[in-house]
């Protein structure tokens, strides 16, 4: 399982990637490999300003469609457009070409908040 130790991780799943205050975020190895073939994406909050934990767009994979939720308060400024014709981008290559947003930071202190690539893998059991 891949869990690149430069990225900050949710106990939701997702991967948080931080330059200065634009954040990139996409979903784990380990829950692309749980959601299972992702069939599409859905953020209908581009340019709006969403708040930690809540809902900014949602994963469609074959079983089930599961909620993305904000690792982090910011204005969502960039939405991986290469997603709306191959999502399973996220399954390939989670950590590269599989990233789903962009945000810009509103909040530093909740980076605080995240876990680094040690407690993630105690968090999963890896």
């Amino acid at each position: 399982m891949n869990i690149p130790l430069n990225l900050k991780y949710t106990t939701d799943h997702e991967w948080v990637k931080i330059d200065g205050e634009i954040v990139t975020i996409g979903v784990t190895d380990f829950a692309q490999g749980e959601l299972g073939d992702i069939v599409y994406v859905d953020v209908e909050t581009l340019d709006e300003t969403v708040e930690k934990e809540e809902v900014f767009g949602s994963v469609e994979a074959v079983k089930t469609v599961s909620d993305l939720l904000m690792p982090l308060s910011g204005e969502i400024i960039e939405f991986n457009d290469a997603l709306e014709d191959a999502p399973e981008k996220i399954n390939s290559s989670p950590y590269e070409e599989g990233w789903i947003i962009k945000i810009k930071l509103t909040d530093a202190n909740q980076v605080d908040d995240l876990l680094d690539a040690e407690a993630y893998k105690e968090l999963i059991g890896a």
